[in-house]
């Protein structure tokens, strides 16, 4: 437990008294923060980014045959398509190239019968490991552990994974709906400028959703001791989007200064690429969880016997 956690603080760890944010001025608040973030990423940052990076491919497939299986269920067998190119717009050219045609290909062959279904059955069990995953990276950063049965993180990550797949539903409803009130827009009220600027703006709308999707998974896997007002999750999830879509704009830029990466990994070039971006995303998500627990405040009585216990525990 690092001492820099929430919990490392109010037990104390490291013999020092825990300074509350509210009591420091805006500069030692800043260099506070920071330096909690920084302690808590560089103890187990790089690890989980690693983990998560090597998860990112293994569970991308499982992911949209489990939405292409849900989608089935209500006609809309194009869904796990869709999902796709949704995510490929959030991931660098080279990525989007590499996993593309791959996944269309796996989702074409099971697209309906038994073998949909047994694969959409496997690949929950296997993209609950990666929300676990995720949320062992949440708990570390609070300093919290959990004696709950393993099970019943696995329904719940199952049932993160299908509620997910429900909002991509909407999403894509939404961009639906909004496509042709922009075509209306612009072919029979080509005066409408102010209108039509608003409609144009509903291309930002995967970054809007990235942000929520975000929010939504951190505060679902922060520990019920600190999900309340004093303790804010959209700083978390505003970092991790901000980053995520700063690697996408920024690594395609960075491979071609540096270059040579095609002949240092040969085929396995677009493998790395895809290792590396996720990497980066891994890592931007980890600083995410530490921001959010550096924010998070000691409770300002002190806890004994069981109340303590029960903290760690949630």
């Amino acid at each position: 437990m690092s001492p820099q956690s929430p919990e490392g603080r109010r037990l104390g760890i490291g013999g020092k008294v825990p300074r509350r944010l509210a009591e420091l001025g805006v500069t030692e608040r800043m260099f506070e923060i920071t330096k909690r973030v920084a302690i808590g990423t560089f103890n187990d940052g790089f690890t989980y980014a690693g983990n998560l990076a090597y998860l990112s491919l293994v569970t991308l497939f499982p992911f949209f045959i489990v939405a292409t299986a849900l989608a089935s269920l209500v006609g809309r067998t194009g869904t796990g398509v869709h999902a796709l190119e949704a995510f490929l717009q959030t991931v660098p050219p080279d990525v989007a190239k590499l996993l593309r045609d791959p996944v269309i290909e796996v989702l074409n062959a099971r697209s309906t019968g038994g073998l949909l279904w047994f694969g959409a059955l496997v690949g929950l069990w296997t993209t609950a490991g990666f929300i676990e995953t995720i949320r062992g990276i949440v708990r570390q950063a609070y300093g919290v552990s959990s004696d709950k049965p393993f099970w019943r993180y696995r329904l719940g990550a199952i049932g993160m994974i299908v509620a997910a797949v429900l909002m991509v539903m909407l999403a894509f409803a939404f961009q639906v709906i909004l496509t042709g009130i922009e075509q209306f827009l612009y072919r029979i009220l080509p005066w409408a400028t102010e209108a039509q600027r608003f409609a144009s703006a509903g291309k930002a709308v995967p970054a809007f959703a990235l942000f929520g999707a975000l929010y939504v998974l951190f505060f679902a896997l922060t520990p019920s001791r600190y999900r309340s007002r004093g303790c804010p999750k959209w700083p978390g999830a505003l970092c991790t989007t901000l980053w995520w879509l700063s690697v996408t704009g920024g690594l395609p830029w960075v491979l071609s200064t540096l270059g040579g990466y095609g002949a240092t990994y040969g085929s396995l070039a677009g493998v790395m690429v895809a290792l590396i971006f996720f990497f980066l995303v891994g890592l931007g998500l980890v600083v995410g969880a530490e921001l959010n627990a550096a924010l998070a405040e000691v409770p300002e009585a002190g806890l004994e016997g069981e109340q303590a216990q029960e903290i760690q525990k949630t």
